[in-house]
Order: C-alpha cells, then structure tokens, then sequence
C-alpha cells in the first residue's frame, strides 16, 4: 500500500487552545516500517500530535503527511489505523457487529475468521455477541482493539493503549501489535509503560508541547525525561 515515502512527516506542527499552546512547531519523520514509542508526561502534546496525525484534529499551523497524503484526507485515512484511549460504541450493535460493521466500511469481505481470532486472542471471544457499551473500560479496551485491527493498514497509531488492561490483556496487545509490524506495518505507541519504551528501537520524548529527545531508549534516561 506505501511506497518509499516515509510513513509519517509532521512539518513545523503546531495546536493551540485558545491562548494555550497544546503543540509547540514540531518537525519529525518516521519512515515506513519503524516502530516507535512516544513518551512525556500528561499534558506533553502526546495524543495532540496523534490525533493531527490521525486527521482527527486540526492542526493551528503546519502539516502532517501520511505517506505523502495530508492527514485526514482519504487516502492518508485508508493507510492508517488509530487506537485511541476512549473507545465509543454503537449502543445498539454487539461486538461481532461492530466488527462485521467496521470491516465492510473498509472492503474487507471475509471478516470473520479473523474478527474471531482477535477476539479469542484478547480473551472475550465469549463477549462476541454482547453489546460492548456494557463492559467494563478493560473488556471496551479489547474490543476497541479488535475494531481497529480488523481493516487493513500501513501504520498503526495506538494511544496509551494498556490502560484499564489486565495483565493477559497485555500481553496479547503487545504480541498483536508486534504482528503488525512483522508484516510490514508502521507502528507508533504512546506510553506511559518505561518497560514497553526501553524495548523499542527508537523513542520520542515530548515535554511541554516541544521534542525533548529522539533516539535510542539506551542512549538516555526515559524516566528522567516523562519526570
């Protein structure tokens, strides 16, 4: 689905509220294939410059490119998934609804078998057919998971995505988000995990709004930076 452009390029972005500013002019890429983990401090621009990313907030200044496409145009929409840390739901439709619903928005016509190993691979295979605004944050947690893996992409943007998750859960996000990325998927996680972070290739710091540090987990001190 991508080519050789990288996979994300935000070019002097900005976000204020007001007289606040969320995003201090931050410039970065991320090319395709990278996994990347995102750290700072509530309030440190995180889920601001993930949301531009996604197209589902607009910038104050600057750009961000997804594969060359502006975020939150059509095409940049159909390369990326997005994980967000506040799930919503149709009241009416069970889980395997939202499945079969979210799959068919995207194309993807033999949905269900693997709508069912993500249920399975998250423990609430026997939740299929219940209606998921009547779980608990955890069990609406997996269930947003699964939604957002069941359509294709080329980068998967997952925001602080082990709150409210059991240890089982965990373990299964990880092992699926890893998945992903072995099938040549861009994956980017927000974190407040120093664990999840210290293990990833490349880590980006963000502190009030501005990139503090980008490199290597080994090269700094993570707690120091989100402290």
């Amino acid at each position: 689905m991508a080519g050789e452009l990288p996979a994300l390029r935000a070019t002097e972005v900005s976000k204020d509220y007001g007289d606040r500013p969320a995003l201090h002019p931050v410039s970065l890429v991320i090319g395709e294939h990278e996994r990347v983990v995102l750290i700072g401090h509530n309030g440190s621009g995180k889920t601001t410059l993930l949301r531009i990313s996604a197209g589902l907030l607009d910038a104050s200044s600057g750009t961000v490119e997804i594969f060359g496409r502006p975020a939150g145009s059509q095409p940049a929409r159909r390369q990326l998934a997005y994980l967000g840390d506040t799930p919503t739901f149709y009241e009416d439709l069970s889980v395997l609804e939202h499945l079969q619903y979210v799959a068919g928005l995207h194309g993807v016509e033999q949905w269900e078998p693997r709508g069912r190993e993500l249920l399975e691979r998250l423990g609430i295979a026997h939740r299929a057919d219940d209606l998921p605004t009547r779980f608990s944050r955890g069990m609406r947690q997996k269930t947003a998971i699964a939604l957002g893996l069941i359509r294709p992409f080329s980068l998967l943007i997952v925001d602080e995505p082990f709150v409210g998750l059991d240890e089982p859960g965990r373990e299964a996000l990880v092992g699926l988000m890893d998945d992903a990325h072995r099938a040549g998927a861009t994956v980017i996680v927000a974190t407040h995990e120093m664990s999840y972070a210290a293990g990833a290739p490349r880590v980006i710091a963000l502190r009030e709004g501005s990139v503090a540090y980008d490199g290597a987990p080994g090269d700094t001190d993570l707690h120091a930076l989100v402290g």
